[in-house]
């Protein structure tokens, strides 16, 4: 692999980088990862401050952030919805240059795609996508080195499919670094919630460039037939009315992760994959109003897949941690220490070695 030096670098979504820069950080994810195992990781971040501005809360995202931060000698300053300005009382550019005179670095995870664009336009400092509705970076960066990890398979030679909502951002996400990486991605839904057709006419000409397969259909056989791990996501994203859950649960019930489904496959191997939270049982207060509205225990899972040998999600949730370090480590570090500190291995290439 090429040199790859992301130094200050901002990270909205997967458009912006190439696949060798997505492969990088990935690969420094997995020696980072070894070195906590090993105990030897050395703090490349002493003295950094980050701050995370979280106008949609979180679990993995806030605590794969502050636990990467602390673990790299970093501190971080949590915003929580209602403990910023931004937005109110200060617009997000003033929002922005405050924060860049106090921070080495912003994260921002809300609602709209736009506001993370400009606090990035206007900070001096990295910007970091935790989550929009439009795209799910540094979830992309987890899942891929889970599919590395379990598969053995370099990049290019994956195959997985997203079945559900493909609209919002984590199949919009999927659809895009499958294609910049080379992968055989298909989004499995009703063709009323596919990616709208400018986002498909991306994924297409990335993938003519990158020899990725992207295939959208509303044929669960047909979609799931051969793949190596079958995603899915809620089918009710954050901050959408509750009214919508009759006609999305109408809509995709034939879309739900069951051992029917896994079982089209082919594949005895098939893994499943989900950014959490899932709900695949009653035991929250959601899970209870949905089964006591519609008799459904699982939604876009089913517990017997959720609770089986199947289920990577858990290793998935684990790997945020190591891919948002590597992050931080990539633009925050200054480079000749990363390149002493951090052996980063090149055995991913993104299409394989006969491309």
């Amino acid at each position: 692999m090429t040199t790859i030096n992301l130094h200050n670098r901002d990270f909205l979504k997967e458009l912006d980088f190439t696949a060798d820069e997505l492969i990088y950080l990935i690969e420094l994810a997995r020696s980072l990862k070894a070195a906590k195992k090993n105990r030897t990781e050395r703090q490349l971040l002493t003295g950094r401050n980050i701050a995370l501005v979280f106008e949609k809360t979180s679990t993995r995202t806030r605590c794969a952030f502050e636990v990467g931060a602390y673990d790299q000698g970093a501190h971080v300053t949590y915003l929580d919805p209602s403990g910023s300005q931004m937005g109110h009382k200060e617009s997000v550019a003033d929002t922005a240059r405050v924060l860049s005179r106090y921070y080495d670095a912003i994260e921002y995870r809300g609602s709209r795609q736009a506001i993370v664009e400009e606090l990035a336009e206007y900070a001096s400092v990295p910007v970091y996508n935790g989550l929009t509705d439009e795209w799910h970076p540094t979830q992309m960066l987890a899942d891929f080195m889970t599919m590395l990890e379990h598969s053995g398979k370099p990049a290019g030679e994956i195959r997985y499919a997203f079945m559900g909502d493909g609209r919002f951002n984590m199949g919009r996400s999927l659809l895009i670094t499958g294609a910049i990486l080379g992968a055989d991605v298909r989004i499995v839904a009703p063709r009323a919630l596919w990616p709208n057709q400018e986002l498909q006419d991306q994924a297409r000409a990335i993938a003519a460039r990158s020899g990725a397969r992207v295939t959208l259909t509303d044929n669960v056989a047909a979609g799931l037939n051969g793949v190596d791990f079958v995603h899915t996501d809620v089918w009710v994203s954050m901050g959408e009315d509750k009214q919508v859950w009759d006609e999305r649960i109408r809509l995709l019930l034939p879309y739900q992760v069951n051992p029917q489904a896994l079982a089209m496959t082919g594949n005895p191997n098939v893994k499943f994959m989900h950014c959490l939270p899932a709900f695949h049982d009653d035991k929250t207060s959601l899970g209870r109003e949905i089964f006591a509205k519609t008799g459904l225990k699982g939604l876009e899972v089913t517990d017997d897949v959720f609770d089986s040998p199947m289920n990577v999600a858990f290793d998935q949730a684990e790997n945020r941690l190591h891919t948002i370090k590597a992050l931080l480590v990539a633009t925050l570090a200054d480079p000749d220490d990363l390149a002493a500190g951090v052996h980063v291995a090149s055995g991913h290439r993104p299409n394989g070695a006969g491309r």
